[in-house]
């Protein structure tokens, strides 16, 4: 069985949308905020929670995940409030971010363990305050890395993304759909 180590509502969207079967086995870890990089920042944390995950269902295969937006060497999680939103969505404005997600697959019996990390560039228009302003009207961003999501009115904000846009909503479904196909 294909178990996410997660409760996200978009993880799953993506899931079930891909005919994946799968059920969820959300776990408890102590993410990390700090790493040599966006890129470790991720990669690591998706493998904590896969492998607490395939520790608790050994014989099943556990899908991790980790998503951050990075501006320069700068990794933005989710908002602590509106007004953390709003200054997020300000100093994005107008310039090209990078939305990293590492995923992690890994299983105790039969082994199974790897791991990589997915890149997607979006370019934001540039825009004011009361863009911003209508955005945090109609989209709950108080859970989403970067304060935004691309697939809720994403086109007040987007001009442009170059890559998987699965990944931007949460899940770079092309290739966890590849690896999926060589390890099971």
């Amino acid at each position: 069985m294909l178990l996410l180590a997660s409760e996200s509502p978009r993880r799953k969207a993506l899931l079930t949308a891909a005919g994946v079967e799968f059920r969820t086995a959300p776990v408890a870890v102590n993410e990390l905020k700090l790493a040599d990089s966006p890129e470790s920042l991720v990669r690591l944390n998706a493998r904590l929670k896969a492998e607490a995950a395939a520790l608790r269902h050994p014989h099943d295969l556990a899908i991790g995940a980790d998503t951050v937006v990075a501006d320069g060497g700068r990794c933005i999680g989710k908002p602590v409030d509106m007004a953390d939103a709003k200054r997020i969505l300000l100093g994005l404005a107008g310039r090209t971010h990078r939305v990293l997600t590492g995923v992690a697959l890994r299983r105790m019996e039969p082994e199974a363990d790897r791991d990589w990390v997915e890149t997607t560039w979006v370019t934001f228009r540039d825009f004011d305050c009361p863009v911003v302003d209508r955005y945090l009207e109609l989209v709950n961003v108080l859970d989403k890395a970067g304060a935004y999501a691309a697939q809720e009115h994403g086109d007040l904000l987007i001009e442009r993304i170059e890559g998987d846009i699965n990944n931007v909503v949460g899940l770079p479904l092309e290739r966890l759909l590849r690896e999926l196909a060589l390890l099971q």
